[in-house]
């Protein structure tokens, strides 16, 4: 793996390791190689680092970790295997199942040893199918420790912003424990003084910043990722485009990148990690999703555009075929603002749940249970060639007030500015509703006195909502007797349109345990690897619980800046050859 030394007058000093894409997968092969003791370019398209996972619950789904261990859960790997043997079905491979499972630990464990990385074990945390075999309850989800914002430094400016609707006031950042919180100050003086205190540090972080420095969820995972690798001395190049592979004798050597007005080839004696997002936002994504009338909202941000993919491309890298799902759905709402941008909603854990909330279909029509998870959800919107997308989240006044709906708050916030933007319905009747919505109003009256009728018994008899563990998990714990019901019964009444969306891509680059990229042979390419959404879902686009895109993230990035750092200790010599031509090619994008 020598590399010689006759380079380009463009070319730039080499680096050991090249890491592109700044998500978690991409920023834990960085640090992990940095924590070995090579030299690391980080290298990030947009104006921010963080990418998905920065805008992302910040969750990791792993078997047996440390965290497990010490709260007593001893879950054995062959009960991973089984429920993942279920849900994944013919798509299930063993060996990078049993990478995952075998390392996951491994891989917390180091970081969390040798970065700011900190988790903690949820409680209670249902697998998104419980029910199954092997399904736990708890000890496979972790929760990321809030952060200090003020420790990146003056780095902070650089760490990708949360979108407006997932932040409270205009900048405060919150997790899962905090809107439960404020879900429940009215009736916990526990609550209230929570929120009392969070609200008071954010007041206090306004005077000097243009949002809150309390990180939650996934600002606060890439931030801690972040503050190390800036630490260890991680180059970190923000708005650097690479545009093409470069191959020396049949071995990925480096990338070109053009940064700040100038193209550049960079070296890389170990290897090239692509952890670039995927290809959600890319003009091809929606020709590798399911038909359906209904307009398609990705949460992916903008760049994610299958650049990664493009450039493995080029030296005949293999992509992943018929897998369940080529995306990680969620169903998205949308604001339309006056001055012509649009904020999008990701329907995860704050409503769907809730009693006195339900979905129904143009028709007026009830089709899916709405406690399941927003992977399910959408699965229900495209059944039927698409006929329930999109469909209406409907709730009555008291569930408004108490949980609030997609971008609009509970009580006290004031929501007419989303009434009058078009996002939220608003009506005295439900015949008014049926109307504004384009609703058949007669199905819709005949669906909510089903409804309501099982409600009031405490058993959804059509859908079974709340009939499971995870069901009740996202209900309300304080309502019973089925934290997820209640009768639509009190004027006025609500809607907000939802359209099929995603959280990112699913399909991605064919990769062995090691997360080298393979070719269309099967065979390992030299140097380049694949983790995060760059690679493709060792879940086969299933979603078996929440974290289950960072969790395998970080372990393969893990694995893969390992991997490079194992065969760099056994390189027998780091000098440059002799006697041998330099015969360098580029590989293009569109090549």
């Amino acid at each position: 793996m020598n590399m010689t030394t006759t380079q380009p007058a463009d070319a730039d000093p080499g680096y050991d390791v090249i890491v592109l894409g700044s998500g978690a997968a991409g920023f834990a092969a960085a640090v992990t190689a940095s924590c070995r003791g090579l030299k690391v370019l980080l290298v990030e398209k947009t104006e921010a680092f963080g990418g998905t996972s920065a805008i992302s619950g910040g969750a990791v789904w792993l078997h047996d970790t440390d965290q497990a261990r010490a709260a007593g859960h001893q879950l054995s790997s062959e009960q991973m295997r089984r429920y993942l043997k279920e849900l994944i079905g013919a798509g299930y491979n063993p060996a990078l199942i049993d990478a995952f499972i075998d390392n996951g630990r491994e891989a917390l464990r180091y970081l969390e040893t040798h970065s700011e990385l900190k988790y903690s074990l949820r409680p209670l945390s249902p697998d998104y199918y419980p029910d199954l075999p092997g399904g736990t309850q708890a000890g496979r989800a972790l929760e990321i420790d809030e952060y200090d914002g003020h420790k990146l430094g003056e780095h902070f400016k650089d760490l990708k912003r949360p979108p407006d609707g997932m932040l409270l006031f205009g900048g405060m950042m919150v997790n899962r424990v905090d809107i439960q919180h404020f879900l429940s100050f009215k009736r916990s003086p526990k609550s209230l003084w929570h929120c009392l205190r969070l609200m008071g540090r954010y007041a206090v972080d306004r005077l000097n910043h243009p949002r809150g420095t309390r990180l939650t969820v996934g600002n606060a995972l890439i931030a801690r990722l972040a503050t190390t690798a800036f630490a260890n001395g991680v180059d970190v190049w923000l708005q650097a485009t690479p545009e093409a592979l470069l191959i020396e004798q049949g071995l990925i050597k480096g990338v070109q990148i053009t940064w700040r007005g100038h193209t550049r080839k960079v070296f890389a004696r170990g290897g090239v990690v692509l952890a670039m997002g995927g290809f959600a936002a890319g003009a091809n994504a929606a020709e590798q999703r399911p038909a359906s009338e209904s307009e398609h909202w990705s949460m992916s941000p903008p760049a994610n555009v299958g650049d990664g993919q493009r450039l493995a491309a080029s030296v005949n890298a293999a992509i992943g075929d018929n897998l369940s799902a080529n995306f990680f759905w969620a169903p998205v709402s949308v604001l339309h603002k006056a001055d012509g941008s649009v904020e999008r909603f990701p329907h995860l854990v704050t409503d769907r749940a809730k009693p006195g909330v339900i979905a129904v279909n143009r028709a007026g029509r009830r089709f899916v249970n709405e406690s399941d998870s927003y992977h399910c959800f959408v699965e229900g919107m495209f059944a039927n060639g698409g006929a329930n997308a999109p469909c209406w989240l409907i709730c009555d006044s008291e569930a408004l007030n108490r949980y609030g709906m997609g971008l609009a708050r509970p009580r006290p916030v004031d929501n007419s500015a989303l009434i009058d933007a078009g996002y939220l319905l608003r009506a005295d009747s439900l015949d008014e509703l049926a109307l504004i919505a384009g609703i058949d109003a007669t199905t819709l009256q005949q669906t909510l006195k089903q409804f309501n009728a099982d409600a009031a018994q405490g058993v959804d008899h059509q859908f079974g909502k709340g009939s499971s563990a995870y069901n009740r998990y996202m209900g309300d714990p304080q309502h019973g007797p089925n934290p997820c019901l209640k009768p639509l019964h009190k004027a006025p009444f609500y809607a907000v349109r939802l359209f099929t969306g995603d959280l990112g891509s699913a399909r991605g680059l064919v990769t062995n345990a090691q997360a080298n990229v393979l070719d269309r042979s099967g065979a390992p390419i030299p140097s380049l690897y694949a983790a995060g959404n760059e690679m493709n879902s060792i879940m086969d686009g299933t979603y078996p619980g929440p974290g289950i895109t960072l969790g395998p993230g970080i372990t393969f990035g893990y694995l893969a800046a390992s991997d490079i750092a194992a065969r760099l200790d056994h390189s027998t010599t780091h000098e440059p050859r002799t006697g041998e031509p330099h015969v360098l090619r580029t590989a293009h994008l569109h090549d």
